[in-house]
């Protein structure tokens, strides 16, 4: 029986704290801070608005809309998990409550890592791809460094990388939890 880490996003910014639904950022610039609250305990990642404005936009508005509450974290990737690979990664990929995940929103253009200057480093928060130019909902935190997850690194096979667009700044413990937390 496979177990999901159920997780709840609420945004927030250092001055208010609101409801999803209610919430309007005053100016794209500011740094928002979204509380990601799970079974297994809180993370807080900050949104890097000013270097990745489009794929910051996007996380934000399926905050927003409610999109993630009731969402999982569906994906830990760890050394021993990905045979097939042969440029392994350590992750934890979320994504949307499965009751919307008909309800996204349109694919995004790429940020590429070398453009906006934001590395896939230990609690780098990035939008899950297949394609560039297809992100969508799924979302990503990387678990120790990560450069082949950057522009240019062999872990995309067109070598475009992900779009980092935030960082963990609290709850990295927990974020190591939900690795270590059977499959």
């Amino acid at each position: 029986m496979r177990r999901d880490r159920y997780l709840k996003l609420i945004a927030v910014t250092a001055v208010l704290t609101c409801s999803l639904g209610l919430f309007s950022l005053v100016s794209v610039q500011q740094p928002v801070r979204v509380l990601v609250q799970t079974e297994l305990g809180d993370i807080v990642v900050e949104v890097d608005s000013a270097r990745a404005p489009s794929t910051a936009a996007n996380f934000l508005r399926y905050v927003d809309a409610g999109h993630y509450t009731g969402g999982t974290f569906h994906r830990t990737v760890k050394m021993n998990n990905q045979p097939d690979s042969p440029v392994k990664i350590e992750v934890i990929q979320a994504g949307v409550n499965p009751d919307r995940a008909k309800d996204n929103f349109d694919a995004i253009p790429l940020e590429r890592t070398n453009k906006t200057g934001l590395k896939h480093v230990d609690g780098a928060v990035s939008m899950a791809r297949g394609q560039a130019d297809s992100a969508r909902s799924g979302w990503f935190i990387c678990i120790n460094d990560q450069p082949s997850l950057d522009f240019g690194g062999g872990r995309n096979p067109d070598g475009q990388g992900f779009a980092a667009f935030g960082r963990v700044v609290q709850g990295m413990d927990v974020v190591r939890k939900i690795q270590a937390a059977p499959n």
